[in-house]
């Protein structure tokens, strides 16, 4: 192991101390059961949650979490038990992996479009001006202006008449779309809806942590392969993925994204070894 590889393994180690077991047991299900389409041992998901700092007490509270959101159902084989992903569970995975690994997987081109949404939420109802914000900044949409949102992809209309149906919000809502019409500074719009230098640091911290490494262990392996996860994961939420000509010239995004890459295809094969392992010791 290098000396890269060991600082980028210590600080994955205190990453993970502080991830929840359930943001855990999610990425877990979504890197090892999906993919396989297969039942899982409860010992198999203890051992590897165990791996990642996982108390077993906390390990199995999340997995009878997931088994009461019905993510998750039982089945007993005797005196123990085997876990399945139920439709739901699949889904959620499959929609969230569609999303980890397409995204910045390519450059988009861009017809110049924006898509403009004006709704007004009472400050009263937080919950639903919450659960807005969170969908609309999912669809990569940024905020210049108090009740009004932008996003440069006239491919999310769609998503958004979906998202304003299921909060209820279609009546009070105004959405267009149309050309920049040059009156103003598009760099100050872009600046005042995303938080773009945050992510940009963000984006160079990963880069500077995660370093692709073949010698890696499998266990250790599978508990870098579940930190880069954990770690890429929260990107689709945090970068509007904006056309290149509104980005600058200098942006890490694409460096990121290669590195997520590098990094996934490096730590894969011994990172399924070693679930391999824990799941034929529990047969």
């Amino acid at each position: 192991m290098t000396d890269a590889a060991g600082t980028s393994l210590a600080a994955g180690r205190a990453e993970l101390g502080g991830a929840s077991a359930r943001s855990l047991l999610l990425t877990v299900l979504g890197e090892f059961v999906y993919p396989r389409g297969a039942d899982v041992w409860t010992s198999t998901l203890l051992e590897s949650l165990g791996t990642l700092g996982v108390e077993e007490k906390s390990a199995r509270q999340a997995i009878a979490r997931a088994s009461a959101e019905g993510l998750l159902e039982s089945m007993r084989d005797g005196r123990r038990t085997r876990w399945s992903l139920t439709a739901a569970g699949a889904e959620l995975l499959r929609e969230g992996t569609a999303r980890i690994y397409t995204f910045l997987a390519d450059e988009h081109d861009w017809d110049g479009l924006w898509v403009l949404l004006s709704v007004a939420v009472p400050e009263a109802q937080r919950k639903l001006r919450h659960r807005l914000r969170t969908q609309l900044t999912w669809l990569g949409m940024g905020s210049p202006a108090p009740g009004l949102w932008v996003v440069p992809d006239a491919a999310k209309l769609d998503e958004l008449e979906s998202v304003l149906d299921g909060l209820g919000l279609r009546p009070s809502a105004f959405v267009w779309t149309g050309q920049w019409a040059e009156i103003g500074e598009r760099q100050a719009l872009i600046e005042a809806a995303w938080k773009l230098d945050e992510v940009g640091g963000k984006y160079r911290e990963f880069t500077d942590v995660f370093v692709p490494d073949d010698g890696l262990a499998p266990a250790d392996a599978f508990a870098a392969q579940v930190r880069l996860v954990q770690a890429w994961r929260r990107f689709p939420f945090l970068d509007p993925d904006l056309p290149a000509r509104l980005l600058p010239d200098d942006w890490p995004g694409p460096d990121a994204a290669r590195a997520f890459r590098d990094c996934h295809a490096s730590w894969h094969e011994p990172a399924q070894s070693a679930w391999e392992a824990w799941e034929a010791g529990a047969g």
